[in-house]
C-alpha cells in the first residue's frame, strides 16, 4: 500500500468514498446481526504523553523565585545620583534662520540652473 502523501487527489477521493461505503456496510451488518459484530471505528486520538502537573509547575516557579531573590540580595543597593540641572535649550535667532534659508535657496537655485 502506498503512502498517503504519494496519492493523487482522485485516489484520495476514491479512498474516502470506499471508507464511507465500508462504514455504511458495517452498520447494516451490525443491525442485521443484532449488534453482535463490532463496528470498526476510526482510532481515537492518542492522549498526549508527558506534561507537567500543577504541583510540579508550582515547585519550579518557587525555586526560580528563590534563585532571583538570592541574586537580587547579592547586588548592592543602587546609589541615587544627584539630578543634573536641565540644559538650556539652544534657540536660533530669526536673523540666523533667515541667513541659512537664503543660503539654501541660493544653493538649490544654482543646482537647478546647472541642470538646464
Amino acid at each position: 500500500m502506498s503512502s498517503i502523501n504519494n496519492l493523487s487527489i482522485q485516489q484520495l477521493r476514491q479512498a474516502a468514498n470506499l471508507k464511507e461505503k465500508i462504514v455504511a456496510l458495517e452498520k447494516q451488518l451490525s443491525q442485521l446481526l443484532g449488534s453482535t459484530a463490532k463496528a470498526v471505528a476510526s482510532p481515537a486520538p492518542k492522549k498526549k504523553k508527558g506534561g507537567m502537573s500543577a504541583a510540579g509547575k508550582a515547585r519550579i516557579a518557587a525555586a526560580q523565585k528563590a534563585r532571583w531573590a538570592k541574586v537580587k540580595a547579592a547586588k548592592p543597593a543602587k546609589v541615587v545620583k544627584a539630578a543634573k540641572p536641565a540644559k538650556k535649550k539652544f534657540v536660533m535667532s530669526a536673523a540666523a534662520k533667515a541667513k541659512i534659508s537664503a543660503a539654501v535657496k541660493a544653493r538649490w537655485a544654482k543646482i537647478k540652473a546647472e541642470k538646464k
